[in-house]
Formats: structure tokens, sequence, C-alpha cells
């Protein structure tokens, strides 16, 4: 079963952000626009890349009204020490969740358990707390911080037209279809 158009489920978690240890839950995701961004672990390889590519695209995810929250199964301790030792984690603005116990990525499916580590999973949520947008990638292929957001945008003009959809490659400010019988076979 997809977990596209479903609610996220409760949970507690310690954050690492803004160099305080902060306590968040399911709650804090919802009343706006939200990306979980699921990774393996910290002191690793692709992680600080892709981690490093959302710090360095940070702000049009806030223009945008979209929080993003990274997750792994590391401690909150582990962030801490992961921002302060690494130049490319350092540049995080956006919260760091500990998920040690992995119920947090259970509760999006990415856990794995034989590892205790997290897939590559990444989820848009809506202000509703509803899943509009799910990618889960390889341990091996690293994730676009650009296309991620071109995504979020996509997802909120839909939310805010529901009477249109974006096509492939869209962007913001370009044309939209509006599904009708005139359009099929046409495109």
């Amino acid at each position: 079963m997809s977990l596209i158009g479903t609610e996220i489920k409760p949970f507690t978690a310690q954050t690492f952000h803004n160099g305080e240890f902060k306590e968040i839950s399911d709650a804090d995701l919802k009343g706006g626009w939200s990306v979980v961004f699921f990774y393996p672990a910290d002191f690793t390889f692709v992680c600080p890349t892709e981690l490093g590519d959302l710090a360095d695209n940070y702000s049009e995810f806030q223009a945008a009204n979209t929080e993003i929250y990274a997750v792994s199964t590391d401690t909150h301790f582990t962030h801490k020490a992961w921002h302060e030792s690494s130049e490319t984690i350092g540049k995080v603005q956006y919260p760091l969740v500990g998920d040690p116990t992995g119920e947090i990525s259970r509760n999006f499916e990415v856990f794995i358990a034989e590892a205790g580590l997290a897939d590559r999973g990444t989820f848009v949520i809506d202000p509703e707390g509803k899943i509009q947008i799910i990618e889960v990638n390889a341990g091996g292929v690293g994730r676009n911080a650009s296309e991620l957001l071109r995504k979020v945008k996509a997802a909120q003009y839909v939310a805010a037209n529901p009477n249109e959809v974006c096509p492939a490659n869209w962007e913001e400010g370009q044309e939209t279809l509006a599904p009708s019988l005139d359009l099929v076979g046409k495109i």
C-alpha cells in the first residue's frame, strides 16, 4: 500500500537545530509544507553531499514556506558532533532529527531492520500532514535539492489549483494542464 495521501503517524524526537537540542513531534510538520529527508548515517559519504546541497538551497525552501527535517537513526548528540566537525554539515540550518529507535523510519516505511539504518527516502508533506510525494533512492544514489524544490513547488501549485496538473519538467510560472475530455489523446 502506498503512503501517498496518508497522514503522517505520531512521533516525538530530539533534534539538533541552531546550536540547541529541541524536541519535535508530528504536530510540528503540520500547518505548513515539510520535507522529511531520511539518510542512512552521519559521518558517511553520500549523506553529507546531500545535506550540503539542501543547506545551499535552504533559503529557497524557506521562501516556498517549506521546512526541511533531515532524519537518520543517529542520535541528536551525534548530529551535534557531526555539525561541529564537518564544514559541509556546519552549513546546515534546518533540524537534524535523531531517530535512534527507528520509530520515524518505520512510520515512513524506510527502515532497514538488518542494518538499523534508514533508506534514502524523501517525503513531501502538505499542511494537513498528508504525504504528497515519495522518493526512495538506493544507498549509493544521491538526491538533488533543486529537483526536490521543483517538486515541492509543483505539489504546492496543484494543492492551490485543484483543477490543474503540472506536466513533466514543469517549473514555477510555466503553463499547467486542465484535465478534460478535450485533452485526451491530444498531448
